[in-house]
């Protein structure tokens, strides 16, 4: 999804429906209050400002008068200004970067419980609908958030400041507040006309930089891989380019920047001496006193500055309008991942059960109706079944996993299954999370649950104090990957099994990591544990691990064999 296909609507809605959220939650709660401290200081910071440009003129006034008494009269307020705005300042900068982070944190959370909810983050990597969610969720919220505040204060600011200049200015001359106000109108509305392409070329410029990014830290994460196959030529290649394109969309915005900048740059040089052009003469007629001179000159600077927002921090502008952008589509596309457009299987959670009901499963093809992989299938494995499916053909497998772990697939038919907690899926490369030995083999529901001596109980059942020992205890860091060989990882994926007791387990090949006895073994743990297992394999001339074998043919149609009393199987 790109800059220029994604609707602006959308993204105003997420842009308020996202403050409103923040508002109304309980964090909100203590970052109204905050929100009121900070327009509290606001309004005082403006009643300084305007105390000081009169302390200004007088002292000002006194110098040309060479008053003594009167300049260090004058100078003492000056300091005793410059020491309250200076408390009132940093008080706002203060709370200002509490409530943004107060908020980024709310923000960052909800979108991290979005995107790892219902398999989103898988979708979102399968589809390939939107790139860099990662960079999105790390950066571009922190950007939103900070920027939002940013200019929800400076809008503030300005309005206080408009309100307490306007009429310094106008007592002044009223000439030269219209001249303010004139000026400050032309300048935006040129400023927007020059810095529009900025938007498209931000948005672009933060996916460009993240896929240099990816790809760096793709080389290092592959790194001896890469190696051994000898790619560093290809791999350098796809970075050249993905920098060249980076480079090539910052030239744009350089150009651009640089054109905004002969405008901007010639517009606030003007502010500094339009003031004196029209209070000078006046002046200099004996009308007015020096001092009003610089105190118009202060005036007309902080008004216009006022009422030039757009003006000056269009470049910060033009980079939040994107990162708004890039979070609403994130949002929008994390929404879309949960509706599956061509799957119609329906899926049905209930306990202690684990049944496929006329389920067919068909492969991919570019939107199409694919090949059948699997016709009808009918089983209903009950609690503490012991089942194999096998086939040739690897796609109905590889299909029939997908499916019940609720991975879209295209097919039809009814999916019953026991709830997250008593289905687990062991892929034919384990996974292991990154963290301690305790982390990887616990969920973080469990862990008041678990003690630690259980799991250096299952861990010995297992044969696994080596490893114990290797990775120094339960609570060290440790990469798996690079500790561990494949088939340590799968068996460290059957004690968390184990630890976990769900009701079913399902495994994709094990013997490829674990090797046949090692499999055996594992199956009659499970077993023994009253887990019901599901194996995707072959039985590789153990058919006594198993009450049922579900055979695939190569047309997707299916036959069962019941190899033990008290287990029916179907056929088609």
């Amino acid at each position: 999804m790109s800059y220029k296909t994604f609707p602006f609507t959308v993204a105003w809605r997420y842009f308020v429906q996202t403050v409103r959220n923040f508002v109304n939650s309980e964090a909100g709660g203590r970052a109204r209050w905050m929100f009121v401290g900070l327009i509290a200081f606001m309004f005082a910071i403006n009643g300084m400002n305007v105390v000081n440009s009169y302390v200004g003129r007088d002292f000002m006034t006194a110098i040309a008068d060479r008053d003594r008494t009167g300049f260090i009269y004058q100078a003492v307020l000056y300091v005793i200004v410059f020491a309250v705005s200076t408390l009132i300042s940093v008080n706002i900068r203060f709370l200002e970067e509490r409530l943004a982070l107060r908020w980024r944190e709310y923000l960052t959370r909800r979108m991290l419980d979005h995107y790892l909810a219902d398999g989103s983050y898988y979708q979102l990597d399968a589809s390939r609908i939107l790139a860099n969610p990662d960079q999105r969720i790390a950066e571009d919220a922190r950007s939103f958030t900070v920027t939002t505040l940013s200019f929800v204060l400076m809008i503030l600011n300005s309005s206080f400041t408009i309100v307490a200049f306007s009429g310094v200015l106008w007592a002044i001359s009223p000439t030269l507040f219209m001249v303010a106000v004139l000026y400050a109108a032309g300048g935006s509305l040129l400023t927007v006309l020059l810095g529009r392409p900025l938007v498209g070329l931000n948005y672009e410029q933060l996916d460009r930089e993240a896929n240099f990014r990816s790809g760096l830290i793709h080389v290092r994460e592959n790194a001896e891989a890469v190696l051994l196959a000898s790619r560093e030529a290809r791999l350098s290649q796809r970075l050249h380019g993905s920098f060249d394109a980076l480079v090539s969309n910052f030239r744009r915005m350089i150009s651009v920047n640089r054109n905004l900048g002969f405008f901007t740059t010639g517009y606030n040089w003007l502010i500094q001496i339009i003031p004196a052009l029209i209070i000078a003469p006046v002046f200099m007629d004996g009308r007015v006193e020096f001092g009003v001179v610089t105190q118009s000159a202060m005036a007309f600077s902080t008004l216009v500055a006022a009422f030039s927002l757009i003006v000056t921090q269009f470049q910060s502008i033009s980079s939040f309008a994107a990162v708004v952008t890039r979070l609403s589509s994130l949002m929008e596309a994390v929404d879309a991942s949960k509706h599956c457009a061509q799957c119609t299987i329906e899926f049905h959670e209930e306990q202690g059960r684990l049944a496929y009901e006329g389920l067919t499963l068909r492969s991919s093809n570019g939107g199409g109706v694919g090949a059948v992989l699997l016709e009808s299938l009918s089983l209903d494995i009950p609690r503490g079944g012991r089942y194999l499916i096998q086939s040739e053909n690897e796609a109905a497998i590889l299909a029939l996993l997908r499916a019940t772990a609720g991975i879209e697939v295209s097919g039809s038919g009814r999916l019953v299954r026991p709830g997250a907690r008593n289905l687990r899926l062991l892929p034919e490369r384990p996974y292991l999370p990154p963290g301690t030995l305790r982390e990887a083999l616990v969920v973080a529901d469990m862990d008041n649950l678990v003690p630690d001596r259980k799991i250096m109980e299952v861990l010995g059942q297992w044969g696994l104090d080596g490893i114990l020992a290797r990775t120094n205890g339960l609570y060290t860091e440790q990469d798996w990957e690079s500790l561990l060989s494949l088939g340590e990882q799968q068996l460290l994926a059957c004690v968390h099994v184990v630890l976990r007791q769900p009701q079913f387990v399902i495994l994709d090949r094990p013997s490829t990591a674990l090797g046949i006895e090692r499999t055996r073994e594992a199956l009659n743990r499970f077993a023994a544990a009253s887990i019901g297992y599901i194996k995707l394999g072959h039985a590789k001339g153990q058919v006594d691990l198993y009450d049922v074998i579900v055979d695939i043919r190569a047309d997707g149609s299916w036959r069962s064999r019941c190899l033990g009393s008290n287990i029916r199987g179907n056929s088609r």
